[in-house]
């Protein structure tokens, strides 16, 4: 079923083109991600889908009677309304039916209202839905509903506009990087949410994990193309390169042509004969194929980092803390060269902070920070960059330097860095307030990057980032021989530049994991298989076993009993398989039927999982009677 048709839309600033007549459509179950580099136009496309811009040419048509929820990057909330009264404001029938039971709670003595009420929750099934909206603002970390939306922070009003899209319940839902300002369990939650609901999703999201577990679908906008691949990530990340060596077969074949063309134009006379200006229209179609050229850019970045002495940063029992929220107690590290660590952990455990007072930003309760000598810090942070008016993308690298260096004594300009980062001659001279929300995070990026630090910090770097610039980042660190501190909720991103982790559990325990983030989800889900075998062996030592025998006896027949025993190590040895699975999406060399299977079988051990231990909750139900 057709939900959302958009026909041939246009769209184009000035003389700047951002597409030209494209066309998609939505049907119900797809979800579709919508890829393209940052400044080409994805959020403009979103935008345009739900009204809050209009295209030049071209229109966007909804099914009748459907339900669409959008969430934009930077929602519009009114700010005078509380979270709950944020939520209850939609137009869902079902979430009025349980704002008036809520209000009737709250006046017990009005008898004939609350039988109303309650009677209206009867009707409309609402007891369900009540604790499914309860249960997405306790996953969101919204407890607080009584808080003024105009108080909350940039982060919590984005998630609180992602519940109220989720609680709609929409028949499709448009999303404008969902993954922003959620912290990796909420992610994970959000994950598996999306695979339960049959829900259709439209999406720009740069997670790419996400994008594999979450999209069965991608539309690729490339130089103005819509491209539509009908599969994951990886499977897109197959076809797309087969494509481009295609296009370069043609292209090569189209040059060729258009030389040999060349050779007949020069050699012909003036006067032409009917079949001949043919062939020069054709011509002129050839030449203009031939002139094409891809504006990707392979960045190389090799940047001759300051010398770094034998003294890096040494943390001496630091010590932080907020009303009645600890941050650090008494940490302890020193760091050594070429270390590369990445922070994880829920929002408000404190990364931000620990990374404001190891850069000097911030100063510690108690403790001592002692920098080396030689340490630059190069600091990107959430804040990003400060906007002069009328200032051109060029004036601000060259506001830093006009050359940096890199090894062997060569140097490159400012012109070259800002290329090299996907900023091409003519764009290099727009005005810095004219660009996208990812193409300004990509300066700034640059302007960390030409300070030549030896000590990167990188706090949340991959924020409406497009997946080229990403990879482009991933190809300079991979390279970067100081150290590397990053927080970062990109799974992929923590999976292919860092060797470990520091855990921020909140209440100031911080853990250093020795792996990357794949070796930590592993070893969380080991650790839940081992709390699980603990407390099934804590509830059978407390029986005795004259009376354990009893209730075996009185309560199981023999099959039964064989079957209770028997599930335990075939949950233990299922959990192994999922871990195993998982470890192996991690493999870059794998391609999408691969990707495909190994999801296919991933899920099929997960369903078993859960009938197992459903029937191991179940017979342990009947030995406790």
């Amino acid at each position: 079923m057709n939900l959302l048709t958009v026909e041939n839309i246009s769209k184009s600033y000035g003389e700047r083109v951002l597409f030209e007549n494209l066309s998609f459509g939505i049907n119900k179950g797809q979800k579709i991600a919508l890829i393209a580099k940052n400044g080409t136009g994805k959020t403009s496309i979103l935008n345009i889908m739900s009204g809050q811009d209009s295209a030049d040419s071209g229109q966007v048509n909804y099914r009748k009677d459907i339900r669409v929820s959008f969430l934009d990057q930077e929602p519009d909330l009114d700010p005078k309304l509380t979270v709950e009264e944020t939520i209850f404001a939609s137009d869902n029938e079902i979430l009025k039916v349980i704002h008036n039971y809520e209000r009737a709670l709250q006046n017990p003595e009005d008898a004939d209202s609350y039988q109303t009420a309650f009677e209206a929750m009867e009707r409309f099934n609402a007891w369900d839905f009540e604790t499914l909206y309860k249960q997405i603002l306790f996953k969101l970390k919204l407890d607080n509903l009584d808080a003024k939306v105009g108080l909350l922070s940039g982060g919590q009003k984005k998630r609180l506009a992602l519940a109220d899209a989720l609680i709609n319940k929409p028949d499709l839902l448009v999303l404008d990087e969902p993954t922003n300002h959620l912290d990796l369990e909420m992610i994970e939650w959000l994950e598996e949410y999306f695979a339960k609901e049959n829900m259709s999703l439209f999406m720009v999201t740069h997670d790419r994990y996400f994008l594999e577990r979450v999209c069965n679908e991608i539309l690729e906008l490339d130089n103005g193309q819509l491209y539509p691949y009908k599969g994951s990530y990886s499977y897109y990340l197959e076809k797309k390169e087969a494509r481009i060596e295609q296009e370069a077969v043609e292209h090569h074949k189209s040059q060729r042509l258009f030389k040999k063309e060349l050779d007949w134009m020069r050699r012909q006379p003036k006067a032409r004969t009917t079949k001949s200006k043919s062939r020069i229209d054709d011509f002129s179609a050839i030449k203009e194929k031939a002139s094409q050229r891809r504006k990707e850019h392979e960045v190389q970045l090799e940047i001759n980092m300051e010398r770094m002495g034998s003294k890096i940063i040494e943390l001496h029992k630091i010590t932080k803390s907020y009303p009645e929220k600890p941050i650090l107690d008494k940490f302890d590290y020193s760091f050594t060269k070429g270390e590369r660590i990445g922070i994880i952990g829920k929002n408000g455990t404190g990364k931000s902070t620990f990374l404001n007072i190891l850069s000097g930003s911030d100063q510690p309760d108690a403790g001592k920070v002692v920098v080396g000598d030689t340490i630059k810090f190069g600091y990107y942070t959430q804040k990003g960059i400060n906007i002069k008016e009328g200032q051109k993308v060029i004036d601000v690298i060259r506001d830093v330097g006009d050359f940096i260096p890199l090894k062997k004594g060569k140097q490159i300009s400012a012109q070259q860095l800002l290329e090299r980062f996907l900023f091409d001659r003519k764009k290099q001279y727009d005005f810095v307030d004219k660009l996208s929300g990812g193409e300004r995070k990509r300066l700034y990026l640059c302007t960390i990057l030409i300070q030549n630090p030896n000590f990167l910090i990188l706090d949340e770097p991959t924020n409406d980032l497009d997946i080229v610039t990403l990879n482009v980042l991933e190809s300079f660190l991979l390279d970067f021989p100081g150290c590397l501190l990053v927080v970062s909720h990109d799974r992929y991103f923590m999976d292919k530049i860092v060797d470990h982790l520091f855990v921020f559990r909140g209440d100031a325990v911080v853990e250093d994991f020795p792996g990357n983030y794949s070796d930590f989800r592993a070893y969380e889900d080991s650790k839940v298989i081992e709390e699980r075998e603990e407390k099934a062996a804590t509830e059978k030592s407390t029986k005795t076993p004259e009376n354990h025998s009893k209730n075996t006896k009185a309560s199981l027949s023999y099959l039964e009993q064989k079957e209770y025993r028997n599930l335990e190590k075939e949950i233990q040895n299922l959990e192994k398989r999922k871990i195993d699975l998982q470890q192996q999406f991690a493999d870059s060399s794998l391609s999408g039927e691969e990707i495909d299977l190994l999801s296919i079988k991933l899920q099929e051990v997960i369903d078993t999982i859960d009938k197992k231990t459903e029937r191991w909750f179940e017979l342990s139900a009947m030995l406790e009677e």
